[in-house]
């Protein structure tokens, strides 16, 4: 009886570290898609600041980049499960 008790506490511990190690991993997933959409937006405006001429080719290319980062974000909150 009291080994059955041992048991399913271990059970139920386990499974609350396996949901903290998941919002863990969701959480690191969506701080790398705002970094790399932060990194792009840097780049970009370091781009017009050295050509503004290109500033509607960099702003079409940073739009991109930026929702592909994003993207890849939102695929990693929501597959790690």
């Amino acid at each position: 009886m009291i080994l059955a008790q041992a048991a399913s506490e271990a059970l139920q511990i386990a499974q609350a570290n396996q949901a903290g190690l998941i919002a863990l991993a969701k959480g690191i997933g969506a701080a790398a898609a705002a970094l790399g959409v932060a990194y792009i937006g840097n780049k970009a405006a370091e781009g017009v600041a050295r050509n503004p001429a290109a500033a509607t080719k960099i702003l079409v290319q940073a739009i991109l980049g930026m929702a592909l980062a994003e993207g890849l974000g939102v695929l990693s909150i929501f597959l790690i499960s």
